[in-house]
């Protein structure tokens, strides 16, 4: 479903960004990592993190098409008050480049948990957790000592 030239789950994909990540969570470790910017910038430190994050959501688009989404869908939730252009591909990689990988593995590493309870049931094989990662595929093969 499409309103006004977007599709409804970018509107749904960024909203879940930000009740996920929530912004104090996400200053909190900014500040912990000491990457917090230094003067005002066109990319603060936060917007870069939940542009990382949303590149992960729209993978296929271009930095300046992701850019674009998440902008709108700060500003549709009142997370962002400013006027603001959408930098370059060059500006963008910059500002990753500043906000290196630190505050987003601190962030994965506070977030990030197993959903499925000893009690969730189709979640287990015997003493193991089940996991299913979507679109992606892994060839295993399992070679004997014997085997040539």
């Amino acid at each position: 479903m499409k309103l006004s030239g977007e599709r409804l789950s970018d509107r749904i994909a960024l909203g879940v960004l930000t009740r996920e990540f929530p912004p104090e969570l996400v200053d909190e470790v900014i500040v912990e990592c000491g990457r917090v910017e230094q003067r005002s910038r066109l990319l603060p430190a936060r917007v870069v993190v939940y542009f990382v994050l949303a590149m992960c959501l729209f993978s296929g688009q271009g930095y300046e098409e992701v850019a674009r989404l998440l902008t709108q869908g700060l500003e549709r939730v009142r997370r962002w008050d400013k006027l603001w252009q959408v930098p370059t591909s060059g500006a963008i990689g910059r500002a990753r480049r500043r906000l290196g990988p630190g505050p987003l593995k601190v962030l994965f590493d506070r977030v990030c948990r197993p959903v499925a309870t000893g009690e969730t049931v189709g979640a287990w094989y015997r003493d193991w957790r089940l996991v299913a990662v979507d679109g992606t595929v892994f060839d295993v093969r399992c070679r004997s000592m014997n085997s040539t």
